[in-house]
């Protein structure tokens, strides 16, 4: 079996990870690592045995990889991904795709044009309890969909920021690094997102990014959603605590980060507590639900989207997650700092 010789840039928090999973998979080896000069990282290619790059457009040049894993901040993503796809070589961004929505249409037009492998990493839409709720809600057992609430809040400690000061910055902040998932995991359980209205608060950490965000949202198919984010809450109810699927955190079973209301019933999620009403049996208030627990298996995301793109590099499978998938997540997410900076309701077309 041939493995594919993979690049990582940005060895911090995400890179890491994905090392950790390169150096655990037996379809695919650690060709180099790219960082910038900074001495924290600068063991990191002893440490693996693997050569160590300070610039990309160098490493590419030297190590001819099969593909490129990009972990860096934000802001280096589409300069990043723009070199990889110029030179034909197969791509992993991480999530968000780009730091602004301009960037994102551009690398999505440049992908497009050169026919280029290119996956963006929400990693969340490769776990099999999306998949599971997913099916819940197309097999018709919701009914039509009503509302989705949502929340992800959790205490990020100052070590958090410290290690990644960029993290304090525009550009950081929890609406591109932690909402850009939850927007994408909306759109997929939902449908596409027709216009938000929010507010958001710097009170607590006092950065120039937000640390709190309340979110109202309206979809085409005419359902409607809200959605708490913080990253000053001491709460449970988040994905990272809920999904039992990283164990670097420590998880609550019975709690959700989800529910999700249709005209026949609901889905808590991921307890994935379904209680809902069946034929010939008529919605009422005054109607007790049928209650169970839909089974599900639980898989890392991340290994499941280490996969993904080892297909995609060997032509075999497409994308989970597109440039273009990546874009529309950026978009709604300029939409909601838009919305929270002029306190309006920004309604996003058909686009």
């Amino acid at each position: 079996m041939t493995t594919q010789r993979l690049v990582v840039v940005g060895p911090g928090l995400m890179g890491g990870k994905h090392i950790e999973l390169i150096l655990q998979s037996a379809r695919c080896d650690l060709a180099a690592i790219v960082t910038p000069e900074r001495a924290v990282f600068n063991d990191v290619g002893e440490r693996l045995n693997v050569p160590l790059f300070h610039d990309l457009e160098v490493c590419l040049a030297a190590v001819a990889p099969d593909g490129v894993i990009i972990s860096s901040p934000n802001e280096f993503h589409y300069d990043q991904a723009s070199l990889c796809v110029e030179r034909d070589i197969p791509v992993l961004i991480e999530k968000p795709v780009t730091a602004t929505y301009e960037d994102a249409v551009r690398l999505v037009d440049l992908v497009a044009r050169r026919k280029a492998r290119a996956i963006v990493g929400h990693h969340r839409a490769h776990s099999p309890l999306m998949a599971t709720a997913k099916k819940v809600i197309e097999d018709g057992r919701l009914g039509r969909l009503v509302a989705i609430q949502g929340s992800a809040i959790f205490y990020k400690p100052p070590a958090y920021f410290d290690a990644g000061p960029w993290r304090r910055e525009i550009g950081g902040g929890p609406i591109l690094i932690n909402l850009i998932h939850e927007i994408g995991i909306m759109r997929t359980l939902c449908g596409e997102i027709a216009a938000v209205q929010a507010i958001a608060s710097n009170t607590l950490r006092g950065f120039p990014v937000e640390d709190t965000v309340a979110i109202n949202l309206q979809f085409h198919n005419g359902a409607l959603g809200t959605f708490v984010l913080s990253d000053t809450g001491a709460s449970p109810r988040s994905w990272e605590m809920t999904s039992r699927e990283n164990p670097v955190y420590p998880t609550y079973p019975d709690e959700d980060c989800y529910s999700i209301t249709g005209t026949l019933g609901s889905l808590d999620f991921p307890t994935m507590r379904l209680k809902a009403h069946r034929a010939p049996q008529a919605p009422s208030w005054h109607t007790p639900f049928t209650e169970e627990v839909i089974p599900v298996v639980r898989q890392d995301p991340l290994a499941r989207q280490l996969d993904n793109f080892l297909d995609v590099i060997a032509g075999v499978a497409e994308p989970v997650v597109t440039a273009f998938d990546g874009a529309q997540n950026v978009r709604v997410a300029d939409a909601i700092r838009h919305s929270a900076q002029t306190r309006s309701l920004v309604e996003l077309g058909d686009g």
